[in-house]
């Protein structure tokens, strides 16, 4: 391509980031495929069911979280992908891990953490009125015998 053909091909693409390819950095988003999503005039903001006090089970996959992470460091990696597990389903920054669950994933050493671990995640109000946050997460040890068949339950707050 001469050079007009050349600036010609770069203006229809939009600049973020590019693909390595050899030596050169090559944009990677045309512009025809860059969409803004613009909200309609009639659509009203939804509200948010964060605020609400809740408690459901997971099965958290522990060992795809700790891939390639040195063993002498597995099991405290483990606890905080928990922690972050429990803050991105319940949209809580206050996650409070119980002690049978650390006692759980520490169980087999500081190396040979269990592969899954199946918690209960309870969103609660803070009775602190110095807090920051106005909920908090508190995450429990749940023992089963397999995990087969196990996906998302809703679970009573009363129990």
């Amino acid at each position: 391509r001469n050079q007009k053909q050349y600036v010609a091909y770069i203006a229809q693409y939009v600049w973020l980031g590019g693909v390595q390819c050899g030596r050169h950095t090559r944009p990677f988003l045309p512009i025809h495929r860059v969409v803004k999503m613009v909200p309609k005039k009639g659509e009203k903001k939804k509200r948010s069911a964060i605020n609400e006090v809740v408690t459901r089970e997971y099965t958290i996959h522990v060992h795809r979280c700790l891939h390639r992470v040195g063993t002498k460091k597995r099991a405290p990696r483990a606890v905080k992908e928990i922690r972050k597990f429990a803050e991105k389903m319940m949209g809580t920054k206050d996650v409070r891990i119980d002690t049978r669950l650390n006692k759980h994933v520490w169980s087999r050493g500081i190396r040979s953490v269990p592969f899954r671990v199946r918690v209960r995640l309870a969103r609660k109000r803070n009775e602190d009125e110095d807090s920051t946050n106005k909920l908090y997460t508190l995450v429990t040890h749940v023992p089963v015998d397999t995990f087969k068949g196990l996906g998302t339950k809703n679970v009573d707050s009363e129990e």
